[in-house]
């Protein structure tokens, strides 16, 4: 013989007296759930069409930019011969090479510093950890502003060097405060007994606290690695030399400026190839690691953010 639980509706008290059910609790209703696959659908859209538009127009050959006027939704005669002059040579492919070297060199460098510093820091028993701490708190509040940052730079001579791009932007004290939340609810039982064991610090590091934090580190890596391959104002400030330029700051003389790159005027002058399809194709090629690497930390994201704020 089966028992049938009578359960109450969402706000009405049950037979033997019970609290109600909250309303979040409930199964949701088919307007509702309509509803917020109708709004995802249009927010879906609204990120999606832009993006449709750039890839296509950079695939579109300058007869059918002509007749579309401008912009192209509809593909048509589709050509890759805008990416097959930006990647045989000249000024982009360069630029292209100069933002991947600057990138991976510098999410290393600024991972191992922000690990290391948010290690220290989420140990209490370190020298002088609260008064670190306390320091790089309040770089978050008060800034010496751009000129002594430039002054500072030009004073190393890094000017017109690939570490200007790196080191004035190297630290980010979010990150490094997240990543030693992290590692502040790490059980202390743990590393005591790795201690015990005879384990320093950098082989606790290395074996223990690293690989329980894969989903802070893997989020904290990403957030870096965008901000280098994103960043374009460092180069505009200390580089002088156009052939050091990274790839964003060729996008944005291609863009903003209507300035070709070397090796692509002749072609555009002479109508071989449309400006406005070599503008979309750069800028393809500027989204594209971004798109590409982002899906892969995705599922890292709720677990390494909220679990290092939270604790932390």
């Amino acid at each position: 013989m089966t028992a049938v639980i009578d359960r109450p509706e969402s706000g009405q008290p049950s037979r033997w007296g019970a609290p109600p059910r909250p309303a979040w609790e409930e199964r949701p209703a088919a307007a509702g759930v309509a509803g917020k696959g109708l709004v995802l659908l249009l927010a879906c859209l609204a990120i999606l069409f832009p993006l449709w538009i750039v890839v296509v127009t950079s695939l579109s050959s300058r007869q059918r930019i002509d007749e579309a006027g401008g912009l192209v939704m509809i593909p048509k005669d589709v050509t890759f011969v805008a990416y097959q002059e930006l990647l045989g040579g000249g000024q982009v492919t360069r630029a292209a090479v100069i933002s991947i070297l600057v990138t991976l060199v510098g999410t290393v460098f600024s991972m191992t510093v922000s690990v290391l510093c948010a290690y220290g820091l989420s140990r209490t028993g370190s020298l002088g950890h609260r008064w670190i701490l306390m320091l790089l708190l309040a770089t978050m509040f008060f800034s010496a502003g751009l000129i002594p940052t430039y002054l500072l730079v030009q004073s190393l001579g890094l000017t017109d060097t690939y570490l200007a791009l790196i080191l004035p932007s190297a630290l980010s004290v979010f990150n490094i405060l997240v990543l030693r939340g992290f590692f502040t609810g790490i059980s202390q039982e743990l590393i005591d007994s790795a201690r015990i064991d005879g384990a320093g610090d950098f082989r606790i590091l290395w074996k223990i606290v690293m690989p329980l934090s894969r989903a802070v580190l893997a989020v904290i890596t990403l957030f870096y690695a965008v901000g280098y391959w994103s960043a374009w104002f460092n180069a505009s400030l200390y580089l002088n030399d156009q052939d050091m330029m990274p790839l964003q700051n060729v996008m944005i003389q291609l863009v903003q400026k209507q300035e070709a790159p070397v090796g692509l005027g002749q072609a555009i002058k002479t109508g071989e190839l449309s400006g406005l399809a070599v503008q979309m194709a750069v800028m393809v090629m500027a989204l594209l690691p971004v798109a590409v690497l982002s899906p892969f930390v995705q599922r890292h994201f709720k677990k390494g953010m909220l679990t290092g704020a939270v604790k932390g």
